[in-house]
């Protein structure tokens, strides 16, 4: 049965949250632990659906962990310990787990298989299995390019890779094959990815030579350790934009990771005119944390988005498109074109959807115009599947008049099963 959500226009938002941790960094920290030598503990661990199956495949290749609340314990043993899986290792809708592993099963000492959902078999694979395949990968997949993926571990050699597009998943799922592989691999991007395994690896002791947008790695040994996960900035993405398009709100959300490869959403909204105020700057295990500050007052202007900043805000476009309707002039968002092949072709998605509620906004190759008419009204609309369409939608609905109805809302268990509790709880409607 799919479940929906149903949303009437706001007042404002008032209060102070704390979001879950970070779901790119606990991935990689639970893939990481796996690999390490020795125990490590995890602290405020996302338990989204998508790193619930990290955690199913990590213990189907024979790791030890142990669960309890928000902490996690590990117990790794270097990076041959992994045990050749009884079943197809299922990443579910998680396409970070799929790329990741490929990169570690790559170079195991025995065959396996990763398949997932409905959605995930959509997701394009060819761009982690050609640089794979140069290493000397053996990985087979459907129509050459879709899971599920067939993994026969082989010996690799290093190479430098040049990626056409900047991508966090594949420069990782290279690390991870690269920590396997003879010789040195690096990477060169287009642009700067985020950057969460750079410093974990960091954080690890792991040695890496970074110049401007290459990176290379070698062979290296880590131990385990403790790793405490900092409040995920796109989680709380959708409670910033909430508050900025709803004056007299404010809220304020702590222990956010504000990882300068993530922030392009809070550089564009005071670019917007937000007010955004950034409080108890610290660092912790590598990753730069603080508190926010939003105070609602409910003007924006439009701006021109694309370039180099689209890595930086890749999840967070579909909520620049419910801002833009309440933008004073043209939004126009370009250089996007990767939002076609997520979840769900996301261009499409959340402009299908915000013209029901009336906005003024078209689909372009790679991106969308939003014409801001400063106002919604309530619709029925659907997710497509997709976790941030249905979020963004609901955002949409807390400022569109009347009622607004999100169809198929399941989706948002992959992400942030928290996301509607936590909105009931600073959503003011008098």
């Amino acid at each position: 049965m799919q479940h929906s959500i149903t949303i009437n226009q706001a007042k404002n938002l008032q209060g102070i949250i704390n979001v879950p941790g970070d779901k790119s960094i606990t991935h990689r920290a639970l893939i990481f632990a796996a690999l390490a030598a020795g125990k490590s503990i995890i602290k405020g661990i996302s338990r989204c659906e998508d790193c619930f199956s990290t955690i199913d495949c990590l213990k189907n290749l024979g790791i030890k962990i142990k669960v309890g609340g928000k902490t996690l314990v590990i117990y790794g043993k270097g990076l041959t310990s992994f045990k050749k899986p009884k079943k197809p290792l299922d990443c579910g809708n998680s396409g970070t787990t799929m790329r990741l592993l490929s990169g570690i099963l790559a170079a195991q000492n025995f065959s396996s298989i990763l398949t997932g959902d409905r959605y995930l078999k959509k997701r394009p694979m060819k761009r982690i299995m050609d640089p794979l395949h140069n290493m000397g990968a053996e990985i087979n997949a459907d129509k050459g390019n879709y899971p599920p993926l067939r993994i026969k571990g082989k010996k690799l050699q290093g190479i430098h890779y040049h990626s056409p597009i900047a991508s966090a998943q594949i420069k990782s799922c290279l690390f991870l094959s690269g920590l396997q592989a003879e010789g040195t691999t690096t990477i060169t991007e287009p642009f700067r990815s985020r950057d969460h395994s750079e410093r974990m690896l960091k954080y690890l002791g792991v040695p890496l030579k970074i110049k401007g947008t290459t990176i290379s790695i070698s062979k290296a040994k880590f131990e385990g350790k403790e790793f405490s996960i900092p409040g995920d900035i796109s989680s709380a993405a959708f409670f910033i934009a909430a508050a900025v398009i709803s004056s007299g709100s404010k809220i304020k959300i702590l222990d956010v990771g504000l990882n300068p490869t993530r922030t392009g959403f809070l550089d564009i909204l005071k670019k917007m005119g937000a007010s955004i105020k950034i409080e108890k700057r610290r660092e912790i295990c590598g990753e730069p944390v603080a508190n926010i500050e939003i105070n609602g007052k409910g003007k924006l202007k439009a701006i021109k988005i694309g370039g180099k900043i689209i890595p930086r805000i890749i999840d967070e476009i579909p909520l620049l498109a419910v801002l833009g309707c309440f933008a004073r002039g043209k939004t126009i968002i370009r250089d996007a074109g990767e939002l076609r092949v997520k979840e769900t072709d996301r261009i499409h998605a959340i402009v299908s959807q915000l013209k029901k509620m009336g906005a003024s906004i078209e689909e372009r190759k790679d991106g969308m115009e939003i014409f801001g008419m400063g106002k919604l009204k309530g619709a029925s609309v659907k997710s497509f599947g997709d976790h941030r369409i249905a979020m963004a939608l609901v955002i949409a609905g807390l400022a569109a008049s009347g009622k607004t109805k999100v169809n198929n809302t399941d989706c948002i268990n992959t992400s942030f099963p928290e996301f509607k509790n936590l909105l009931k709880g600073v959503v003011r409607n008098e």
